[in-house]
């Protein structure tokens, strides 16, 4: 049986999620949320890893007091859990209130290579 694009793509978005958990301890929150963006960028095409994502920024956002980030956060947490099953989502968007939520951005290369493996059930 064939996994889908969720359960393919979970190691790697865990691993940014792990890496942002370990900034977090360590106190650098901008590198935290670097990970976090690129969790999103690697799950954004999977509903559930989108959603979560968006969630932990929302969480971010809270735990550092900036209100932009936080509303912007809320409004992408709506967007992503309608949108996202109906392929609605701009490639490459990092997920952050610094950006558009409908701008497509290039994907770095080592992202873009784990979303192929994981659409190509690698």
């Amino acid at each position: 049986m064939k996994r889908g694009f969720s359960q393919q793509i979970a190691p790697y978005v865990e691993i940014e999620l792990a890496n942002a958990k370990r900034a977090n301890l360590a106190g650098n929150t901008q590198q935290e949320f670097a990970y976090l963006e690129r969790a999103h960028v690697v799950g954004q095409e999977s509903t559930y890893w989108h959603v979560k994502v968006h969630i932990l920024m929302l969480v971010w956002a809270a735990r550092n007091r900036s209100i932009r980030e936080a509303l912007g956060q809320v409004f992408r947490i709506v967007g992503a859990a309608t949108k996202t099953a109906f392929g609605l989502v701009p490639p490459g968007n990092t997920g952050g209130a610094n950006v558009s939520p409908f701008k497509k951005m290039p994907i770095a290369p080592d992202l873009a290579d784990l979303i192929q493996k994981a659409k190509s059930g690698v």
